[in-house]
């Protein structure tokens, strides 16, 4: 059997694979992020944080292409993924760049999503993330890296306009799975 049949019949996968250790390495290194936001290391924090998203997109499309999505993959990809974004934003909130009405409502929705799926998972039901999921993280990304660099004074409105985009388009999709789920 090939790889992707042996995912799709369900044969358990080694955890011991690239993915894996990407998003291992991702977990380990938000503590080492945060502490580089917190300690003004503006550009370094900023080329880790990137580092860190590529490595996010690099871990699903590897596991995928390759046929090793595993149940740890499954379960600690969006653990790195929320312990990143909600690291980078309570960081940036505590060293005074962002306003903490913009954590709060990113972090509700993050969480409650993720326990909402989680509550889903439990009744049998798969909520696969959606398109609007992927753009929100994009711009949520995008958001936290202007906000991570050393900018210009004049470029604040411009970022800022970047966060609420991301603000507005993270609420309209939790909006909107909770919508798709009562439609089913």
């Amino acid at each position: 059997m090939s790889a992707d049949k042996n995912s799709a019949a369900g044969v358990n996968q080694s955890n011991l694979n690239l993915p894996n250790v990407l998003t291992s390495l991702r977990i380990v290194l938000v503590p080492v992020f945060a502490w580089l936001v917190l300690t003004d290391a503006q550009w370094w924090s900023f080329w880790l944080f990137v580092g860190l998203m590529i490595t996010d997109k690099l871990d699903g499309d590897i596991a995928r292409s390759r046929g090793i999505v595993t149940n740890f993959g499954k379960i600690a990809d969006p653990i790195a993924d929320k312990a990143l974004m909600i690291s980078a934003l309570l960081c940036l909130n505590i060293i005074g760049k962002l306003a903490w009405w913009i954590t709060i409502v990113i972090v509700v929705r993050e969480l409650g999503i993720t326990f909402w799926r989680m509550y889903q998972l439990r009744s049998g039901r798969v909520v696969p993330a959606s398109k609007g999921g992927k753009i929100k993280t994009t711009l949520q990304a995008a958001a936290v890296a202007l906000y991570l660099m050393p900018l210009p004074e004049w470029l604040e409105l411009p970022r800022f306009l970047v966060m609420l985009a991301a603000v507005i388009v993270t609420v309209v999709t939790g909006v909107q799975y909770l919508l798709d789920s009562r439609k089913q």
